[in-house]
């Protein structure tokens, strides 16, 4: 699966893109979530839930969507303007 990071999370965590391999097992974007937030205190704080938005395939998600490996996955920060 691709994951992609937009805005200041990428900036934040240094990172654009990654893969990440789920095989077939059935996986959910917050069980994802979590797993990249197990790569330390900078990932846990810039993926805190509250703070995010995700899509899958492009199109908004909740975080109880259930992904496949062929999934790409975006998370971005809450969009504000004036």
């Amino acid at each position: 699966m691709k994951i992609l990071f937009f805005a200041s999370l990428k900036e934040r965590l240094n990172c654009e893109a990654l893969n990440l391999d789920i095989q077939n097992t059935p996986v959910s974007v917050e069980d994802v979530l979590n797993t990249l937030k197990a790569r330390g205190d900078v990932w846990e704080e810039a993926l805190t839930a509250n703070k995010l938005l995700v899509a899958v395939n492009q199109e908004m998600r909740s975080f109880d969507t259930v992904l496949s490996n062929d999934d790409e996955l975006a998370f971005f920060p809450p969009v504000t303007g004036g």
